[in-house]
């Protein structure tokens, strides 16, 4: 198959019959890593999200992306958010970095929803910023990388405004949708579930809807109800997302539903 005259990787993040269970890797070396992905296989992780933010900056070099990259034959999710050691680094700078991560293989580029124009609930909104997340995501394609456009909003969100970031995500030319949002009640955690329907209705790319708070029932079963991948660890440490659920757990909820 082609993309826009480019070779599309084998490995992917697209079509696939069940929510993929990628196994969130979150280390600041590169031997844990390895060992996180070890850890995970035979637990039945079918991709890996690597946060390279976390990553020591004498770790961050094109030899050892590649290395990481071909240590497994899963696809790769990767994210270069502002937080830990990408802390200060310019916009334009943490998007060189994931043009980088491109090169060496990464399957799936994370573009922050607000890049080039922080905003609290990252979706940007100047005009100038929006034409700059397009440009990266077109070269991220032509490198071969999927893209996927994260907004973490952090907090209860109507539905209508869940749809126009997704909307607006799809328009910028994602390939997944992520957005996060927050419950704090059974009423809000409902609401959001229905948002899953609404989104599965009138957008026309995969999503993933995600909920922090004291309600998460979406990570655990968002990908029966139509997100496209589950975000899941494979153990708790300093740097795991204490939200995100065990891969093992999660596994057992897909396969037996």
């Amino acid at each position: 198959m082609l993309w826009d005259g480019v070779n599309i990787m084998k490995k992917s993040f697209l079509n696939y019959d069940k929510a993929i269970l990628t196994v969130m890797v979150q280390a600041d070396n590169p031997d844990r890593i390895k060992e996180l992905i070890n850890k995970s296989l035979p637990c039945g992780a079918e991709a890996f999200g690597i946060q390279f933010e976390q990553l020591k900056p004498e770790y961050r070099q094109k030899g050892i992306y590649k290395e990481l990259f071909s240590y497994t034959e899963k696809p790769v999710y990767v994210t270069n958010y502002r937080s830990a050691y990408n802390t200060g680094k310019t916009d334009e700078i943490l998007a060189e970095e994931l043009m980088e991560l491109a090169d060496c293989g990464a399957t799936l580029c994370d573009v922050i929803g607000d890049l080039f124009d922080k905003q609290p609930d990252e979706v940007a909104s100047s005009a100038d910023a929006i034409n700059k997340q397009k440009d990266l995501i077109e070269k991220l394609h032509k490198k071969g990388s999927q893209v996927l456009i994260s907004s973490h909003i952090l907090k209860y969100t109507s539905a209508e405004r869940v749809l126009e970031i997704a909307l607006e995500h799809q328009k910028r030319g994602a390939d997944i949708s992520k957005i996060v949002t927050w419950a704090e009640t059974m009423e809000q955690q409902l609401e959001n579930m229905k948002i899953i329907n609404m989104l599965k209705e009138n957008i026309s790319i995969p999503f993933l809807f995600l909920s922090g708070g004291e309600c998460r029932i979406l990570r655990r079963i968002g990908g029966e109800l139509g997100c496209c991948m589950y975000l899941t660890v494979y153990e708790y440490d300093e740097f795991a997302t204490p939200s995100q659920p065990l891969l093992q757990n999660v596994k057992k909820i897909r396969d037996n539903i």
